[in-house]
């Protein structure tokens, strides 16, 4: 078993891959866009190996989730 190192806010990527992960291609770039920031946040602190807190949530740090997924899932559609 790999160790993970712990996701905080700020690893947009790692979150935005994880997400990916999760939900595949259930959750096109629309859909993503979409998606309240409430119900996002609840998903973000749900992921494994996630050491963030709400607390420590702000709005920036959602839409930089969101745009990073939004490319996560356009570089899984070729």
């Amino acid at each position: 078993m790999s160790y993970e190192p712990p996701i905080h806010w700020n690893d947009y990527e790692d979150i935005a891959m994880a997400l990916y992960e999760k939900f595949g291609d259930d959750f096109n770039e629309s859909k993503i866009y979409r998606i309240r920031f409430t119900e996002l946040l609840d998903w973000v602190l749900s992921l494994p190996n996630f050491a963030g807190t709400r607390e420590q949530a702000n709005e920036g740090h959602l839409e930089q989730i969101q745009a990073a997924w939004v490319y996560e899932w356009r570089d899984n559609q070729d």
